[in-house]
C-alpha cells in the first residue's frame, strides 16, 4: 500500500517546485574565503633559516654544557620567528630549522666535551657573521 502511495506521488507533479522562492527554507550557499596569496620567498630566507638552525643548536651546546647564557638563545628564537615570522609557514620553516639544529646535536651529545666547546665557538661565529650580513644587506 505504501509503495502504491509513492508511486502515485511520482506521477503527480512535486508542490515543492511551485512554491516561491521567497520561501524557501533552505540557506544559500555560503562563500568560502579567498585563499591566501602564495606566500613569497625572500632574499634572505635561506641565510636566516641557517642562523635558526645554529640558534638551535647553541641552545642545546650551551645547556649542555652550563653555559651561563644557555636560556638566552631560546629567547633570541622567540623573538626572531616574531619578527620574521609573518605566515604561519614562515613560522614553521624557522622553528623546524630551530628543531633541526637543537635535536642534531641532542642525537649525538651526552656530556659536554671539547668538541662541543669547539663546535660551540663555530656556531657562534658563523651566527655572528651570518647576523651582520643579514643586518647589512636588508636592513634590521
Amino acid at each position: 500500500m505504501v509503495f502504491g502511495c509513492l508511486a502515485a506521488a511520482a506521477h503527480t507533479p512535486a508542490l515543492a517546485q511551485q512554491r516561491p522562492a521567497a520561501r524557501q527554507t533552505t540557506k544559500p550557499a555560503e562563500k568560502e574565503p579567498p585563499a591566501p596569496p602564495p606566500e613569497q620567498a625572500a632574499p634572505y630566507d635561506r641565510d636566516l633559516t641557517r642562523l635558526s638552525e645554529i640558534i638551535g643548536s647553541l641552545a642545546f651546546l650551551r645547556g649542555l654544557c652550563a653555559g651561563a647564557d644557555a636560556a638566552e638563545w631560546s629567547n633570541r628564537m622567540k623573538a626572531l620567528i616574531e619578527a620574521e615570522g609573518v605566515t604561519p609557514g614562515r613560522r614553521d620553516r624557522l622553528a623546524g630549522a630551530y628543531n633541526r639544529g637543537y635535536r642534531g646535536y641532542a642525537a649525538t651529545y651526552r656530556v659536554c666535551t671539547p668538541a662541543a666547546h669547539e663546535a660551540t665557538a663555530r656556531f657562534v661565529a658563523e651566527g655572528e657573521r651570518l647576523s651582520h650580513a643579514l643586518a647589512g644587506r636588508f636592513g634590521g
